[in-house]
């Protein structure tokens, strides 16, 4: 065999040399072949609606192929033969060319007719969702088969809706104007000429429950009657009360009974708050609010309260309190007029303003100023700022309260026979204008409570004034208008602001000329920390979660629909006492786990997590933590514990220690580390 390949190669050798004798002009006989033949080319497009296809050219005696696509791009690299090459096409019908060059650089051309087109999507999937922040917006997405993009259309019965364009794995969004059921469309394009489209109807509802705020309410649910009318509509004035929405009421002719009622989704549960709350602007002090709560379909079983209203062109805030109601009844329906037994006749005079209805804890204990009131001893509670509620210029913080503990253990004592009276003990804070150091020290006169005084407060006008040479609250030097620099200068009187925060919480201000100095003030007797009060969790999407690191609730969240079926849990109420007490407030109802014998839902309280055996707490301000001590009192989540979670109900330990973080005052933030790097976080509001 081998010697046979020898044989072979000697004789084309030999070959070589006698054809080379025969023409020594022309040794490349090469150039003889003949130009490439043949040529076309295989085409395949992929059905996937890309435009993507294979081009395979073929032809005779061909070294290498060059394609022009016939879409005016730039034409291809070389193709050896037996290779493709892939383009992406738009829909549409091209003439391919095809050079193919031989082997001594002979070239031949063919076309190929390539014929692109897209098939209609399948299998359309629209994807909707509320959002949880407003029931009137709602977030599309789509999904389809061969689809290369969609349009959105939200309402097809509006002729004069333009498409919204949306990406595949894209949202978009659409805030609806009112409730109602709307036919969305979802067109889903090939990227050629074919598309299809898939229309579903969804339901946009606003229930309406606590807090009614107007932001985004069903108007529908806003009713008036006899005369009256009412209206959501911008807030005409934000002093005193930010909102954006409120509700317009105008008592007209003919009827005196003319009112408005809001009728609520569902019964309201009296179990825990049993008084309302509202804000209300009124043209004029002395208007007579006659607050109402009824039956959904028998108006003659209702229970109402009145209130005297004090404002006159301003925001007030005016509490019911239904402790007397009967919870054997059942109450879906908030009335209220204006001035019952009295004709409107509409016009500024007979226009009202409401906002933020909601449910509360009637007030407990001493109502009012009279009584004894001590500085909060708190970060933040005496400070300094060029406008009220910001004390940027210099406030008092976790170590000045400690440093200042002798002032913040005076007491301002107001009495039931209008009489005032600075009780500084042997020791309160003196400053250099006094002569004193700047440290604690003996009271001097006339700031040392030894002169007589009264008071007259103003609730109307939101005012507090002292009568009396060296009587004052929070600061001695400050006064109208200005900042003693001596004490033989005090005035015989002195005005301040003064606002009740709720009814052991007072907020007092100065303006000293060009700077408000503020204090806050807290009955005395009551637990000397920002979290006495009740709170709950906020009603929003990752309020409670958990994960590796704080901030971080990656591991699992809480999102709307959480939110929404966990709504026996999201009314649990933590109560801060005044006392120092503590107690969970579940009702009748709250979300019940596997460990506790349920079955992940809302079930009844499981002893001892169900508030019946006595707590308390202490709270640490420089440690940011809080501790309640009561077996079976938590916040948020029995099982979390310190260190561990819980798989008994009988292993609940005597005490647990939370991590706080003030966000304002109203709002904290509360983890617990359980183990393990796992960490549960909560975020509450005060009610």
């Amino acid at each position: 065999m081998k010697t046979f390949k020898y044989i072979t190669r000697f004789c084309f050798i030999v070959l070589l040399m006698v054809m080379g004798c025969e023409n020594d002009e022309n040794i490349d006989f090469v150039n003889n072949i003949a130009a490439p033949s043949n040529i076309a080319a295989g085409v395949n497009v992929i059905p996937d609606n890309t435009g993507l296809t294979q081009i395979s050219p073929t032809g005779n005696g061909v070294a290498s192929f060059i394609v022009d696509f016939g879409d005016g791009s730039e034409v291809s690299e070389s193709i050896a033969p037996g290779e493709l090459v892939e383009h992406i096409y738009t829909e549409g019908t091209y003439e391919a060319t095809i050079t193919a060059t031989g082997i001594n650089g002979k070239t031949a051309t063919g076309t190929q007719t390539v014929n692109v087109s897209f098939r209609a999507p399948e299998n359309i999937i629209i994807n909707t969702a509320i959002d949880g922040g407003n029931p009137f917006l709602l977030n599309v997405s789509a999904e389809a088969d061969y689809a290369s993009s969609f349009i959105v259309f939200f309402d097809t019965s509006n002729p004069e809706e333009e498409g919204t364009p949306l990406e595949i794995g894209g949202t978009v969004s659409n805030l609806y104007p009112g409730v109602g059921d709307y036919n969305i469309k979802v067109v889903a394009l090939s990227g050629g000429a074919e598309s299809s489209e898939l229309e579903q109807v969804v339901t946009i509802s606003a229930p309406v429950v606590f807090p009614i705020d107007f932001e985004a309410f069903d108007e529908s649910a806003l009713i008036s009657f006899g005369g009256a009318s009412s209206a959501v509509i911008d807030n005409p004035d934000t002093n005193g009360n930010p909102s954006a929405k409120v509700a317009r009421i105008v008592k007209d002719a003919p009827e005196v009974w003319a009112g408005t009622v809001i009728t609520m989704s569902s019964p309201i549960d009296f179990s825990l708050k049993k008084a309302m709350k509202m804000k209300v602007w009124s043209p004029r002090a002395g208007v007579k609010l006659l607050f109402k709560l009824e039956n959904l379909s028998d108006g003659n079983i209702f229970i109402e309260k009145e209130a005297t209203l004090t404002g006159t062109n301003t925001w007030e805030e005016v509490t019911f309190d239904f402790s007397d109601i009967d919870e054997s009844q059942s109450y879906q329906k908030i009335v209220f007029f204006f001035d019952f037994g009295t004709v409107g006749s509409g016009g500024s005079d007979w226009t009202f303003y409401v906002d933020d209805i909601n449910q509360t804890i009637p007030s407990t204990g001493a109502t009012g100023l009279p009584g004894k009131w001590v500085m909060a001893p708190e970060a933040g509670a005496l400070g300094v700022g060029p406008t009220i509620g910001d004390i940027s210029w210099w406030n008092c913080d976790a170590s000045c309260v400690s440093d200042r503990a002798c002032y913040y253990d005076d007491v301002y004592i107001f009495g039931n026979d209008g009489s005032f009276q600075n009780d500084l003990g042997s020791e309160t804070w003196t400053e250099g204008w006094q002569g004193g150091g700047d440290s604690c020290g003996t009271p001097v006169a006339p700031h040392d409570g030894s002169n007589s005084a009264t008071y007259a407060y103003n609730e109307s006008a939101g005012t507090l004034t002292l009568n009396g040479v060296g009587a004052f609250i929070g600061l001695a030097k400050a006064y109208n208008g200005g900042e003693l620099s001596s004490p033989s200068n005090a005035p015989e009187s002195i005005t301040y602001n003064i606002e009740f925060l709720d009814n052991d919480t007072i907020a007092v201000n100065i303006d000293v000329g060009g700077a408000i100095w503020q204090f806050k003030l807290i009955r005395a007797g009551v637990v000397t920390t920002p979290l006495t009060g009740t709170w709950q969790i906020a009603q929003e999407p990752g309020a409670l979660g958990v994960g590796p690191s704080l901030g971080d609730t990656s591991w699992w969240n809480c999102d709307a629909s959480c939110v929404q079926d966990r709504a026996c849990h999201y009314d649990d109420l933590y109560v801060f006492g005044a006392d120092g007490s503590f107690k969970n407030e579940q009702g009748s109802e709250t979300w019940i786990e596997g460990w506790q014998g349920g079955g992940d839902n809302c079930g009844t309280p499981v002893a001892p997590h169900d508030g019946s055996i006595p707590a308390t707490y202490s709270y640490n301000a420089a440690a940011g933590t809080f501790t309640i001590n009561g077996k079976g009192s938590y916040i948020v989540l029995p099982k979390a514990v310190n260190g561990s979670e819980l798989s008994n109900p009988a292993d609940a330990p005597d005490a647990v220690v939370y991590n706080v973080e003030f966000i304002d005052s109203n709002t904290i933030s509360v983890y617990i580390d359980v183990g393990g790097g796992v960490i549960w976080q909560y975020k509450l509001v005060k009610i």
